[in-house]
C-alpha cells in the first residue's frame, strides 16, 4: 500500500529514483500528477522474445522496473508473444522475419525465468499481447489503423531510410507500432518503458490512448548500455555482451574487463546501489582510498551474485585473483616498492622501475592499452594506486612485481 497521503518532497523522492539513468520522460508534469493521485500506477514494458536469452544491456530495462516496483507501483512485464509474430522493424535496415508460435513461446518461457533474478515476482504481472490481439475482429484492425496516418508512420527514422533508398517495407510492418500501441489501450497503462531506439512505438501508444478516451500515458526512455569494447551498444551479434546466463567466473571476468569509466556507468545502470553510495565510492577512488580495479571487482561480484549466488561471487572473485596474480608471470620478474601518493602513479612507477625509458614512453603505451595491473587494463598514468602488491605487466612480454606502501 501506498502512503495515505504524499507530500510534495515524497513526490520528488519518486522522481529521482525513477529518473536515475534515463534519457527522456514524457512528460514530467504529468506524471507527477498521476503520483500525487496516490494510486499505484500500470507501469508497462514490453519484450519481444526474439531470442532466448537476456544480456546485461536488456537487463537496464528491467532494473528500472524494479524501481517503480520498490515505489508500489503495478509492473506489467508484457510478452509479445503475438507482435512477435509480426517481427520489430526498428533500427531494421530490412523487413524482419517474422517468428513461428513455437520459437515465441519457447523464448517467453525462458524471459519469464531470468527477468525474476531482478523483478520481484510477487509484485509482477507478467502478460501475453496476444490476450487481446487474437480477439481483434477485421472490423477493429481496421478502426485500429484508422487511428494514425501514413504520414506519421512514414516520420519512423527506420521506414523514412528505407523508403529514400528504395528498400521495401511490407504492409504488416505498420502493424507492428500500432498493435503495441494497443497493448497501451487495453492495458490502460499509466506509464511504458522502452529502449531509446522504441521511442516512436512509445509514442504511437500515447497517441492510441487519445484516440480510445483514454488518459496518455507517459514514457520513459533508457539508454542502451554499451558492450564490453565500451563503444558499442551490448549485442550478441558483435561479442560484446555479458548474458545473465553465462556461468560466474565468465560473468566476472568478462565485467572486470570493462575500462574503469564504463565501470560506472554499469553502477548507475545494472546495479542496485543507491545513487548516494556511487558517489562515494567515485570519491574514495579519486582520493585514492580505493583502487578503481577493487571497485571494479566490487561491481562485477555484485552482478554476479545477482544472476547466481552470493557464494558463487565470491568464489569467482577468489579464482579470478588467483589467475591474474600468477598466471604468467616469471620467477625472475623485477620487483619494485615505492611509497603511496605520486610515486605510485603508474607513469611514475614505470619509469622509476625501469620497466620504460620516460613518463611520455609510459603514457604512449598505455593509451594503447599495453598496461595490466593485476590483470585489468590501466589507462590512466595519473592516478595512484593504494597500498598493496600488484603484478604489473606492458606489452606481452615486460613484468613488473609491485608493492605500493
Amino acid at each position: 500500500m501506498l502512503n495515505a497521503k504524499l507530500s510534495t518532497e515524497e513526490i520528488d523522492l519518486q522522481l529521482k529514483q525513477i529518473k536515475r539513468g534515463i534519457v527522456e520522460l514524457i512528460d514530467e508534469g504529468e506524471l507527477r500528477k498521476k503520483i500525487a493521485r496516490n494510486q499505484p500506477l500500470k507501469i508497462k514494458a514490453g519484450f519481444d522474445p526474439t531470442a532466448p536469452d537476456l544480456h546485461l544491456g536488456h537487463t537496464v530495462l528491467i532494473h528500472k522496473l524494479r524501481h517503480f516496483q520498490e515505489l508500489g507501483h503495478e509492473v506489467i512485464f508484457l510478452i509479445g508473444d503475438f507482435t512477435g509474430r509480426i517481427g520489430d522493424p526498428s533500427g531494421r535496415s530490412e523487413t524482419r522475419p517474422p517468428l513461428t508460435e513455437e520459437q515465441v513461446l519457447a523464448n517467453a518461457e525462458t524471459y519469464k525465468s531470468q527477468v525474476f533474478k531482478i523483478l520481484d515476482p510477487e509484485k509482477t504481472k507478467v502478460m501475453f499481447n496476444s490476450e487481446w490481439l487474437n480477439k481483434l475482429s477485421p472490423q477493429d484492425f481496421i478502426k485500429l489503423t484508422s487511428c494514425y496516418t501514413v504520414a506519421r508512420m512514414m516520420e519512423r527514422d527506420d521506414f523514412e531510410k528505407r523508403f529514400k533508398n528504395q528498400i521495401p517495407i511490407s504492409i504488416h510492418e505498420f502493424l507492428y507500432p500500432l498493435c503495441q500501441g494497443y497493448d497501451s489501450v487495453a492495458l490502460k497503462a499509466d506509464v511504458e518503458l522502452g529502449g531509446t531506439d522504441q521511442k516512436f512505438n512509445l509514442l504511437v501508444g500515447r497517441s492510441l490512448q487519445s484516440s480510445y478516451g483514454i488518459e496518455p500515458q507517459c514514457i520513459l526512455t533508457v539508454p542502451l548500455l554499451e558492450g564490453l569494447d565500451g563503444i558499442k551498444k551490448m549485442s550478441k551479434s558483435l561479442g560484446n555482451y555479458v548474458g545473465i546466463t553465462d556461468q560466474p567466473n565468465d560473468m566476472f571476468g568478462k565485467i572486470m574487463s570493462i575500462s574503469d569509466e564504463l565501470m560506472w556507468r554499469y553502477f548507475e545502470l545494472i546495479s542496485t546501489k543507491s545513487l548516494s553510495e556511487i558517489q562515494a565510492l567515485k570519491q574514495a577512488v579519486e582520493k585514492g582510498e580505493k583502487h578503481p580495479k577493487t571497485v571494479k571487482e566490487d561491481l562485477a561480484q555484485e552482478i554476479t551474485a545477482m544472476y547466481h549466488s552470493k557464494t558463487a561471487a565470491e568464489e569467482a572473485r577468489t579464482q579470478f585473483n588467483a589467475v591474474f596474480k600468477t598466471g604468467g608471470v616469471p620467477d625472475d620478474a623485477p620487483t619494485y616498492t615505492c611509497e603511496h601518493g605520486e610515486n605510485s602513479m603508474p607513469q611514475a612507477f614505470l619509469e622509476a622501475s625501469g620497466l620504460v625509458d620516460s613518463r611520455s614512453e609510459a603514457k604512449r603505451l598505455m593509451k594503447q592499452g599495453a598496461l595490466s595491473i593485476d590483470g585489468v587494463i590501466c589507462n590512466d598514468p595519473n592516478t595512484p594506486l593504494v597500498s598493496g602488491e600488484y603484478i604489473v605487466k606492458l606489452g606481452k612480454k615486460r613484468f613488473l612485481k609491485l608493492t605500493v606502501r
